[in-house]
Formats: C-alpha cells, structure tokens, sequence
C-alpha cells in the first residue's frame, strides 16, 4: 500500500487534475456572465432591474446554502462523492436555459447552478488543502481560484462572441452540455483525499471536536478573525454580485456593442484569476493580512474608477484592477480560514465561509436591483463599493496575522 504523503509535489499528478477540473467548474459560470442579463431584457421583456437579476439571487442563495451543507457532508462522506453529485445536477442548467420558455426556468436553472456550483468548487479548493502543506495553502487556494476564474473568463467571452455570431440562445448552452460531460469526465478521474485528512488530523496540534452549531458561531460571529474573514468575503462577492448584474447593463448603456461588452466583463474575472497565480503564494511568504486589507480596498477604489472614467480603454484598466484587488483577497481569505480551522471540522468551517461569502451574490443582485431602480446604475455601482471599503478598514483594525510562521512571531 502506497504510503500517504502531504504536499503538492508529492500529489502532483492528482493536483493538476483537480486544477483542470476546476477550470471547467468556472466555465459554467462564465458561459451566462455575459449574456443572461440581456437576454432577461430582450428575449423576456424585463423592465424591472430587480427582475432581471433574479437569476443571480437564486444563484447565490442556492449556492450559499449548498455550500454550507457541503462541507459537512464532504466531512462525512468523502470529497469525490460530492464532486461526482455536483456534475450530474450541473446538467440541468444548460438544457433549462435552451428550452425555457418563460423567466421562471431561467431562475430554476440558476438555482441548478448554484448547487452545482457550492458542490464541485467547494470540493476542488478543499481537496487542494487537503493534498498540501500548511505553508502553501495559500498556493493550492491561489491556484485553484486561478483554474476557475480562468474558466469564467474564457466562457464569458467565448459565450458572448458566439451570441453576437449567432444568438443569445441556444448557441452558447451547447458549450455548457459538453462542459458538464468533461468535468464528471476528469472527476472520475480524481482521487479522494480521505487519507490526507486523517494524516492531517492525527497530526494536528489543535486536536479540537466542534459541533456544527458551534463551528457556525465561531465562523460567523463569535471567534474574531473568522468573523473579519467571513464579512471580508461576503463584502467582495457581494461586490461581484452587482458586478455580474449590472456590468453588462451599465456598459450597454454608454453604447458598447455587446462583443466590446463581453470583453469587458471577461477582462475583470480573467485578471481576478490570473492575479490569484501570485496572491496566493505571496500570502504564503509575507502573511495574510497585508493583501486583505489592500485588496478590499482596490475593490472600492476600482468601482470609482469605473464611474469617473469615460473611455473603453481606461474602463479596461479599472477592470483588470478590480480583479487584482479580488485576487488579493479571494485565496488569501480561503488560506486564512485553514490556517485557523482545525484538519477535523476545516471543511465545515469553510462551508460556513463559503455560505456567507456566496450569500453575498445574492445580497448584491438584490441591493444592485433595488438601488438601480430607485436611483440609476451609476449610483447603485457607487454605493455598493462602500461595503469592501468597510471591510478593508475593520479588517486593517482588528485582523490579526493568522499564517502560522508570522502568527507564532507576533504571539
């Protein structure tokens, strides 16, 4: 029997797949990130804002859930099973979306997504941390958010051109069917991480057992740094929420045709994932804290930068920025909560992350919705940066380092 080992080189071969799996788990998202807003407006005839980023909100929602549930399940029945469970329900939601007829099954398919999504992600970025040492789970996190915002980058402008070439539907969603078949595919594929929890737990230092109702206080509110991490990435998904709703509205409306559009709302996920290569090693080498309270800030500040500009080439910089300051945070914030949680409950402590940060799709489609249709889409933009800006501040006040090397320096 084969002698489990800790550590990327040493999973090498099983790490790249759950790398290129991951690529595939993003392009579901981006195959509607370009395109769904508008075709709610033009196929469907939705007026209200509101209504049209009802497919967020039931995405977000659903995924936020489901990503609390699949931690714990992962806990108990294995990473690999749930991976296999998320492809299968992936796809539904390009068949509904070929052949809905009516707004109501564009929500459900989301809702699909949303399961899809909190159950192949999450198992992707935990199987990574499982195979690697503590001192590159920023790494693994990094690497994994790089492979899945890739994947979202490439299918939202590759979605949007064959929308311009040939139709919003049904064109683009064929991708999706075959998307889903590759993924189950390179999933079947992987190996389970089981043995690499045990090994971890039994060598743990922390030798905690935690009830799920305590692991939700502690995540949530009660211990302080998972609680600073939990709001720093509600605050940037909630951020990405309105950004995913209403980017293609706002850019529309200052006359961009739809493949200018596409490229935009490509180059913001396409920079967050290629940043993320980096980010999440650095955090390895100098700590956590530093590019989370840097890249909330770049968040905000990249938002401004959207609204004061007036010009494609200067709204592509403040895309790619806004990615940058998303990278800082997206596998820092993941690296973080693992470097706090211990190896028998970390799954379930990052479900109860996950929950609250992918809640945070929901909360932004929402506010975005209601603000653009009481105000206008600049100014729903505006407002919602003021939430990163909050985090970044708290979390410059009140985080404290939580990367083992500098954390037993500072203690």
């Amino acid at each position: 029997m084969k002698t489990v080992q800790i550590g990327i080189k040493e999973n090498l071969l099983n790490f790249i797949l759950l790398v290129v799996t991951n690529f595939f788990v993003g392009s579901m998202v981006g195959l509607e990130r370009t395109i769904l807003p508008i075709i709610g407006e033009e196929d469907f005839g939705l007026v209200s804002t509101s209504a049209a980023l009802s497919f967020i909100i039931s995405f977000g929602f659903s995924k936020a859930i489901v990503n609390y549930f699949a931690g714990a399940i992962a806990d108990r029945f294995g990473r690999k099973k749930v991976l296999l469970v998320g492809w299968s329900v992936g796809l539904l939601v390009p068949l509904l979306v070929i052949f809905a007829s009516s707004w109501w099954m564009i929500v459900v398919a989301n809702i699909f997504l949303g399961i899809n999504q909190g159950l192949t992600w999450s198992m992707t970025v935990n199987m990574k941390i499982d195979l690697a040492k503590p001192t590159q789970r920023g790494f693994a996190v990094g690497f994994n958010e790089f492979a899945g915002y890739t994947g979202v980058a490439v299918m939202a402008a590759v979605s949007g051109f064959i929308a311009s070439s040939y139709s919003n539907r049904p064109e683009p969603f064929y991708i999706g069917i075959v998307i889903v078949v590759i993924g189950f595919a390179l999933s079947l594929i992987v190996k389970d991480t089981q043995a690499h929890i045990k090994l971890q737990a039994s060598t743990s230092t922390k030798n905690t057992t935690l009830s799920a109702a305590d692991i939700f206080k502690n995540t949530t509110y009660k211990n302080k740094n998972l609680s600073i991490l939990t709001f720093s990435g509600l605050s940037t998904n909630l951020k990405d929420g309105m950004a995913w709703g209403l980017f293609p509205i706002f850019f529309a409306s200052v006359g961009l045709s739809l493949s200018q559009i596409g490229l935009l709302v490509a180059i913001y996920p396409a920079s967050w994932g290629f940043f993320q290569l980096f980010t999440g090693f650095l955090s390895d080498k100098i700590g956590r804290k530093k590019l989370i309270v840097g890249g909330m800030w770049l968040q905000a500040i990249s938002l401004w930068m959207i609204l004061l500009v007036n010009e494609y080439n200067t709204w592509i910089v403040a895309a790619i920025l806004l990615g940058v300051g998303t990278a800082m945070v997206y596998p820092t914030l993941q690296a973080s909560i693992s470097d706090i949680a211990d190896p028998s409950w970390r799954a379930s402590s990052m479900g109860v992350y996950r929950f609250w940060r992918d809640s945070g799709y929901a909360f932004g489609a929402l506010f975005a919705g209601i603000l653009t249709d009481l105000l206008n889409v600049g100014w729903a933009i505006g407002l919602v940066a003021i939430l990163p800006l909050s985090a970044g501040i708290i979390a410059a006040i009140r985080l404290r380092e939580t990367l083992p090397s500098l954390s037993k320096e500072n203690s």
